[in-house]
């Protein structure tokens, strides 16, 4: 009988024991309750409480934690349906508010980030709600951010893990691309064949250019060489007056002569003459010949003699 007791007091002093001296883990955050009225919050480490009058409340985990959004069909503006998902983390600030002020947390920011997800995207039309991730992850942060802070409660991240459009909806999509993709190279081609036609269009031009300066100068040059040829013949027929008036029988021969040796090329470079029959005495030509020089020699006499004598004293003069 005596043991029972002693059985039964080592019993209640170890659950006072255990009432009295409370631990509180890392990361942690308790609730100290005074028949059932929430008075202080317990932080990590050693507190001691009286039974029966104190009590733990609630435990509240202090460090951030990770909730998977479940997937849910959202219609967008263009009355598009598609099926999203994601992710929250968030991180309990005040362990009282977070415990007396919503019934289960998890459930209610659960609740409060899917209903958002379909306002965010009930708002943006398909193209919008594919390609703005980071505006619906800003928008949605947002507004739950306010909503959560009457709980002692801050989001830090929403991420929009996958929106997944119907099966018909995707392929017609691909053969859009294809057909943008088609589109882009059908114009990059003809691009191509557009610059490849001005380019060659312009060395054309260019070519044209340079063969009609080419031309030009050929025909310049061409008229210069008849000028000049020109002014030669002019030149020597003036001498050749020059001498028949003078009387010299030379000059005559001289003009003769030239006359008809230039027949006989004439008639040497023609392309029908076969035959030629020459009824002329082979020592009137070399007699026309021998006039011609005559008239050179006589010539450069006259040149010379009209030409001033230095005087010894000169600069000309000196050797």
């Amino acid at each position: 009988m005596g043991g029972m007791v002693a059985l039964v007091l080592v019993i209640l002093i170890f659950v006072a024991v255990s009432k009295t001296i409370r631990i509180v883990p890392q990361g942690f955050e308790w609730t100290k309750e005074t028949f059932g009225r929430y008075t202080s919050t317990m932080e990590p480490g050693l507190h001691i409480l009286v039974p029966i009058y104190h009590s733990v409340g609630r435990k509240m985990n202090m460090m951030e934690q990770v909730l998977d959004v479940p997937s849910q069909d959202v219609i967008t503006k263009d009355n598009a349906v598609v099926r999203v998902d994601g992710v929250v983390f968030y991180q309990v600030l005040d362990a009282a508010k977070a415990a007396y002020e919503v019934a289960n947390l998890n459930q209610a920011v659960l609740n409060l980030i899917m209903t958002n997800i379909r306002t965010v995207l009930g708002s943006m039309d398909l193209d919008e709600s594919l390609s703005k991730r980071d505006e619906i992850n800003a928008r949605l942060l947002k507004v739950v951010d306010e909503a959560t802070h009457p709980w002692g409660v801050k989001c830090n991240r929403i991420e929009i893990k996958d929106i997944q459009p119907p099966q018909n909806l995707i392929d017609s999509m691909a053969r859009q691309m294809k057909a943008e993709r088609e589109k882009r190279a059908n114009i990059l081609e003809a691009e191509g064949l557009r610059q490849s036609a001005i380019l060659k269009a312009e060395g054309e031009k260019q070519a044209a250019i340079l063969a009609a300066e080419g031309k030009r100068e050929a025909a310049f040059r061409e008229a210069e060489a008849r000028e000049r040829s020109a002014q030669a013949e002019a030149k020597a027929t003036e001498m050749v007056s020059q001498s028949i008036r003078a009387g010299d029988i030379n000059a005559i021969n001289y003009f003769v002569a030239t006359k008809y040796v230039d027949a006989l090329r004439a008639m040497v470079g023609a392309p029908n003459q076969k035959i030629m029959l020459l009824p002329m005495e082979a020592t009137g030509v070399l007699g026309s010949l021998a006039g011609i020089a005559e008239l050179a020699k006589t010539s450069i006499e006259t040149q010379l003699a009209a030409k001033p004598v230095p005087k010894p004293g000169s600069r000309d003069g000196q050797v």
